[in-house]
């Protein structure tokens, strides 16, 4: 597992976007239509390893580690927030110069996405969209069911609770979130782990949890941008995670649409990408083929 994050270091590269050193995976072949990939908290673009070689048979994939994440930059103190990194995300389309493309986004990546959806939708986005999909993330902030270590790194305490954590607590917490049948690996969660502590990454916990606050504070421009998309929507949702799960999809059915592509993935908690990747990548592909 940890020459597998190696490999997948080796395998992209660095760029200066916005002052910051930005890690990205780009598939490189030009001429194919392109997925742009944004992971979720606390992870990074490691996440699509399960399937990218799947989805790379058919297209260029193009995959980022945002600020404060995996091998990017990870400054402390700073305050991240969600539309810095919509920034980071549109800096990156502009340097791989990717004009079209669909967009797969996951947990903290939806939110992103969200953003950057509503400035499509405003028509002044970077790049044309083709389509979005959402795995397990919270799009409303009304259904993200925290945990309880989100909860207090969320509070005045974030710092001191950052320092406290460790690598057994993380175990716990992460593993809790996925399927009661599909949970991580004790190598997968070495690796997670790893990719986290990079560059002293786990002291940017309590400052990039912040984008909870972002996602109430933005509520209704997030939640109309999903109304008022101007691509096609699919939502591919692992149901029993506590977090976003089947709640979450429920709320999508009343706010948004229950029209829009929707697969709902019965055992599988909130990494499906990692906890049954032949069905995200089945249902991700049978979307695309239906545009």
């Amino acid at each position: 597992m940890k020459r597998s994050i190696e490999q997948w270091r080796e395998r992209g590269h660095f760029s200066n976007l916005l002052g910051r050193q930005i890690f990205c995976v780009d598939s490189g072949e030009i001429g194919r239509p392109t997925v742009f990939l944004i992971h979720g908290f606390p992870t990074s673009s490691w996440d699509w390893t399960p399937v990218w070689a799947a989805l790379k048979e058919t297209y260029r994939l193009v995959a980022i580690d945002l600020l404060g994440f995996g091998f990017s930059d990870k400054p402390d103190p700073h305050r991240y927030s969600i539309m810095e990194q919509a920034d980071l995300c549109e800096a990156l389309i502009a340097d791989r110069k990717l004009e079209a493309f669909h967009v797969l986004a996951h947990d903290y990546g939806d939110t992103v996405a969200q953003e950057l959806l509503a400035r499509q939708n405003e028509g002044r986005g970077a790049g044309r969209w083709e389509s979005v999909c959402f795995l397990n993330g919270g799009l409303f902030p009304e259904t993200h069911r925290a945990r309880l270590i989100q909860k207090l790194l969320l509070s005045r305490f974030g710092r001191l609770v950052n320092e406290l954590s460790s690598k057994r607590m993380f175990d716990k917490s992460f593993s809790a979130v996925f399927g009661p049948r599909t949970k991580p690996t004790p190598e997968e969660l070495d690796a997670f782990w790893t990719l986290i502590q990079h560059n002293d990454g786990k002291h940017t916990f309590h400052n990039l949890i912040t984008y909870m606050t972002d996602r109430e504070q933005h509520r209704e421009r997030w939640v109309q941008a999903l109304k008022r998309s101007v691509v096609p929507i699919a939502l591919i949702n692992g149901s029993v995670d506590p977090v976003s799960g089947a709640h979450m999809v429920a709320r999508y059915r009343e706010v948004v649409s229950s029209d829009h592509f929707i697969v709902e993935l019965p055992g599988i908690g909130h990494y499906p990408q990692v906890e049954d990747p032949r069905a995200v990548v089945d249902a991700y592909l049978r979307f695309l083929r239906q545009l």
